[in-house]
């Protein structure tokens, strides 16, 4: 069995961890639900996809570890991801009700703003499944007031529209609040009986100005359809308003041919290899792009520790700029180590990045790497100055970018090979991924000597036993942070995807970001020389 992550996760682990976050709240929870008339959040978006497709979940594990004194928000209280209805490629973002009534935590926004971006920046259709009951109240200052958090969502919801993109909405349930104006500003709204709109809720009514109203008459759908006039559609239930729903996205243009996506290579047995300290980076590649196009390999034999070149994924063109992980001997000099960026690697990567541009050819990155060389002689090469050129090249890229995870992602490789802060289109992450400003050994090393320094100041001299257990406690702590599931339960990574899964994923997502190119010239300003 292929253990992903030596110290906790299985494939088996993996699989009921996944399955626990897709119960929202819980059996119970989706009981209450169905026992008011209603679907569940990923009921609905069953209901909504083409039948025979499947909604490509993107922030699964928004949330995981967080919350607890909350009692946890299982994927962050609601489901994103991108999916097909009527033929069209949609974003689908859905209120999960059985998690606190669908309340907004601080991972909520980000999460909701995030598959907003990726909308955006592809032009694809949103639709929203409302049913919240808004701002999570005993966090409310982590999720009101900032850009990145619930007000935000908002005004995307009128940028987004102004920007010709389509929004569809839908409440099946509660929206109440600051959590009214999504619906509202979104181009179609649909709404169901038995539903609620409105600023404040007739308990908050009774208390702020005396007036004793019931809920339908305060803001039920009759009331919205008939004298307000806010919404557009009124729907008797949620199987009937998925249904209209799918009719108006059928009206939308359809979408251009899309990319083939073809099944990976069965079993785990060709992947198996990938995960270990080191490994020919070819031998992945040739899993991930399409065997019948050779890949053209560029500059081969300069610069070895980083493998850039053209193949073609799905048909489409690709530049795959990828770690090398096994150790290389330069053309001249000692043997370089797999996984670190050199000189040479860094500024061929870079001129191989401007390539992409030129030719407006989307970049895969693909990252298992330990950083930059250090020491004296990678300084006085000019290290930095070659890291700059090619975090300057990827930072004004204009062309969509991808970024794959399978190893180790640390400190200013992470940058160097269009980490998070870079704007990847899509980031993915293999289920052994580690993700830190440096490994966990030298990290345990560094966070150790300055623990034993603070202690020798106060006058404490640690003997060796109790260095040892300061040790085992630093790299525990460490470790956990490196895992990829505390990057994934904050949103640094968009998916963790089983290795034979990524080559369908990769291909999921060129087909999104090669919908739209805006045409934006390819400029760098400053360049080191």
């Amino acid at each position: 069995m292929l253990r992903y992550n030596s110290v906790t996760m299985t494939r088996a682990e993996l699989a009921s961890d996944e399955a626990a976050i897709r119960l929202g709240g819980g059996a119970k929870a989706i009981d209450r639900q169905h026992e008011k008339g209603r679907l569940t959040a990923r009921e609905r978006i069953a209901k909504l996809l083409d039948p025979g497709t499947e909604l490509f979940e993107l922030g699964l594990w928004a949330g995981w570890g967080l919350y607890a004194e909350y009692g946890g928000a299982p994927a962050a209280g609601v489901v994103t991801g991108l999916g097909t209805v009527a033929g069209r490629r949609v974003m689908v973002i859905a209120n999960d009700a059985t998690v606190k009534a669908g309340a907004f935590f601080p991972m909520t926004c980000k999460k909701v703003l995030r598959a907003q971006r990726i909308a955006t920046e592809n032009r694809l259709p949103l639709v929203y499944l409302v049913d919240s009951a808004g701002v999570f109240l005993p966090l409310q200052d982590e999720v009101f007031p900032d850009e990145d958090d619930f007000g935000r969502i908002f005004r995307n919801n009128a940028v987004i529209s102004g920007a010709g993109i389509p929004q569809f909405a839908a409440i099946m349930g509660n929206c109440v609040a600051g959590g009214g104006y999504l619906p509202v500003l979104c181009d179609v709204l649909l709404m169901t009986e038995g539903s609620g709109l409105y600023l404040a809720g007739p308990a908050l009514v009774r208390a702020a100005i005396g007036q004793v109203v019931d809920s339908e008459a305060l803001g039920g759908a009759k009331m919205h359809a008939a004298v307000s006039g806010t919404i557009d559609y009124r729907e008797p239930n949620d199987p009937a308003c998925l249904e209209r729903l799918r009719r108006l996205i059928g009206a939308l243009p359809p979408d251009k041919t899309s990319h083939s996506v073809s099944a990976a290579p069965g079993g785990e047995d060709p992947w198996e290899a990938f995960t270990k300290p080191e490994y020919d980076v070819r031998g992945l590649l040739a899993l991930l792009l399409d065997e019948a196009t050779p890949f053209d390999e560029y500059k081969a034999e300069y610069g070895q520790t980083v493998v850039c070149g053209w193949g073609k994924l799905g048909g489409q063109t690709v530049g795959v700029v990828a770690n090398q992980k096994t150790r290389v001997k330069a053309a001249s000099g000692p043997v370089q180590f797999g996984g670190v960026l050199y000189v040479d690697s860094a500024e061929k990567a870079a001129r191989f990045v401007m390539d992409c541009n030129q030719l407006r050819v989307p970049i895969l990155f693909v990252q298992n790497v330990n950083g930059f060389m250090v020491g004296r002689e990678s300084e006085e090469s000019g290290i930095i100055k070659a890291g700059a050129k090619l975090v300057n090249a990827i930072s004004n890229s204009v062309v969509p970018k991808l970024t794959l995870i399978t190893g180790g992602s640390y400190g200013a490789g992470n940058y160097a090979l269009c980490g998070k802060a870079f704007d990847p289109r899509f980031i993915f992450a293999w289920p052994n991924a580690q993700y830190a400003v440096m490994g966990g050994n030298q990290a345990a090393s560094t966070l150790l000597d300055v623990q034993v320094q603070a202690l020798k100041r106060a006058g404490k001299e640690p003997d060796a036993a109790e260095l040892a257990a300061l040790r085992d406690r630093v790299k525990a702590d460490y470790d956990k942070q490196t895992d990829i599931r505390y990057a994934a339960a904050r949103l640094w990574v968009d998916a963790i995807v089983r290795p034979e899964g990524t080559r369908d994923a990769l291909l999921t997502a060129l087909a999104v970001v090669t919908r739209y190119d805006d045409g934006r010239p390819f400029q760098t300003g400053v360049f080191q020389v």
